[in-house]
């Protein structure tokens, strides 16, 4: 419908150019959501029948922490069901009751660590607005204030483990910054010096080859790399010499799956791709989704290092974008 608007005022040939281009496209992306959308669902009615009563997973590790939680929720609405009258509208109001319950009334802190924090908290931004619960708004607001005031506290204008953490690392932090964007994006205030500084922790971490290291610019890898060039897009930085650079160093690296981490690797290198050029994530997804497909285990889920549940929501949003339907997966 974006596209159709823009194309109002414009002479009928040059809109019959602009509407061919647009099916075109849509023809090519309609194809391949086709080819993987059963998957996807049998992916997403795996969580919901693995669910337990109480909206918690309870195999281990993770499956019962607020993150976790978080990326279900996210895996549910990716695919554009209602979250309210939709078929797992029962699974997400479990979730989100569970993940609720672990947020402190006072601080606002979601979960035993940021990283839990930072999941829910994006979860949190992208159901704002499409589902209506009074609790999401003030649970958003606290989560984001959260984040902010250890931003503020800590020396290094960055995330580690804890909201009182003294030191930073990549990963922790990017989980934060990408909370940060979905909840500006939701209509949440989020100063832009705290953008800013953070995003000035994560450059000092890039190596002369595009890389992100942990917390320092040695050790870069995949994974790391992959969250640093995805946050530099959100905040509109791809003009930038380190965005450039990460680009780069996607090109050369970003071969299917890093087996230490390949479901975590895989969520954040399916957005990095995506945002990186049509013609790098087309390259990435096909492979990706011909990959996913073959490997679904017959239940609908995926198998990995870190559980069943994680395994499985982080493979369906690594292959979430192809539905475009979340506001953080727009480019």
């Amino acid at each position: 419908m974006t596209f159709f608007f823009r194309c109002l005022g414009m002479s009928p040939i040059f809109a019959t150019l602009c509407l061919s281009a647009q099916e075109v496209h849509e023809s090519k992306d309609d194809f391949l959501v086709q080819s993987l959308d059963p998957s996807y669902a049998r992916g997403i009615e795996y969580l919901a029948t693995s669910q337990g009563l109480d909206g918690m997973w309870t195999e281990n590790p993770y499956g019962d922490q607020a993150g976790v939680l978080g990326m279900a929720i996210l895996a549910f609405i990716s695919r554009g069901d209602d979250a309210e009258f939709g078929p797992f509208s029962e699974a997400i109001s479990k979730a989100l009751n569970a993940m609720l319950i672990q947020q402190d009334s006072k601080t606002g802190f979601v979960g035993s660590t940021m990283y839990n924090h930072g999941f829910a908290c994006l979860a949190l931004a992208e159901l704002y607005g499409t589902l209506n619960d009074e609790r999401i708004g003030p649970a958003l607001q606290k989560a984001v204030s959260l984040i902010i005031s250890a931003a503020n506290k800590n020396p290094q204008n960055a995330w580690r483990y804890y909201p009182d953490s003294n030191d930073f690392d990549t990963t922790v932090s990017g989980t934060q910054l990408v909370a940060l964007f979905a909840a500006r994006n939701a209509g949440i205030e989020v100063p832009k010096d705290i953008i800013e500084k953070a995003l000035s922790s994560m450059i000092n971490c890039q190596d002369s080859n595009g890389g992100f290291g942990y917390s320092s610019s040695t050790g870069a890898n995949l994974p790391r790399t992959s969250i640093g060039s995805l946050v530099l897009s959100l905040a509109q930085k791809t003009e930038t010499e380190a965005y450039q650079k990460s680009l780069i160093y996607l090109q050369k690296n970003a071969v299917y799956g890093d087996q230490a981490h390949k479901f975590y690797s895989l969520y954040y290198t399916a957005q990095a791709m995506f945002r990186a050029s049509p013609e790098l994530w087309n390259e990435w997804n096909a492979k990706n989704v011909r990959t996913l497909l073959d490997s679904q285990q017959k239940d609908g889920s995926w198998r990995g290092n870190h559980g069943v549940t994680f395994s499985t929501c982080s493979a369906l949003l690594s292959m979430a974008l192809n539905y475009r339907y979340l506001p953080i997966y727009e480019r």
